[in-house]
């Protein structure tokens, strides 16, 4: 008789899981400066004032993550990007254009690069006003490309923070600030999101989640 083929039996292998699995965990602090180079470095960074840039650079984000962390990047285009810490150049050079690892065109600013924490929320709005809360797993973009999350116009994101606390400030450009509960806010996968602040001219310049 034929031999009896045992793949159909054989367990499922989901190679994602298994890549991660072999992902030696340590401690990094990521090194993002003004001109977009990307780096790792081991451990804590105890005095910024030591790093090295190259000329006419300095940083913008320094991020305490572990290797086997997911880096989020958000882009003033309302987009979401992914990026595995475990792939991030060393810290001992200047690392690499985060623009060659990612679809992100030069004249779209980063405002918020953070370690993804599974189940956490986020509060993310546009410079004109726009806002919701947003769970942290739906900013996750398996592609180059990003995730398209928050809608906006030509003035862009103003925003992204974590949802902690009670209560949300927002100030505008007008020197206007409004204070409200974060409960009122509506919790959105993607989207224009609801009018947290009114503006004649200008719009968001800050804001702030806490506990009241």
């Amino acid at each position: 008789g034929k031999r009896r083929s045992t793949f159909a039996d054989a367990p499922v292998v989901d190679a994602a899981a298994d890549a991660e699995a072999m992902i030696v965990r340590e401690a990094i602090t990521v090194i993002l400066s003004e001109r977009g180079w990307i780096r790792a470095q081991k451990g804590k960074v105890e005095d910024p004032s030591e790093l090295k840039f190259k000329e006419g650079d300095k940083p913008a984000f320094l991020v305490p993550c572990e290797t086997t962390d997911k880096l989020l990047v958000f882009a003033s285009d309302g987009r979401f990007f992914t990026v595995p810490c475990d792939k991030l150049p060393s810290g001992r050079g200047m690392g690499e254009p985060l623009r060659l690892m990612i679809e992100l065109d030069d004249r779209v600013g980063i405002l918020a690069v953070f370690a993804h924490k599974p189940g956490r929320k986020r509060v993310i709005a546009s410079k004109a006003g726009y806002g919701f809360i947003l769970p942290e797993d739906e900013a996750v973009a398996s592609k180059r490309a990003g995730k398209q999350v928050l809608t906006v116009d030509k003035a862009g994101a103003a925003f992204c923070m974590e949802a902690v606390g009670d209560h949300l400030a927002v100030i505008g450009d007008n020197g206007k600030i409004l204070v409200f509960k974060l409960e009122e806010l509506p919790e959105m996968l993607r989207g224009k999101g609801v009018k947290l602040q009114a503006y004649r001219e200008g719009g968001v310049r800050d804001a702030l989640t806490f506990d009241a």
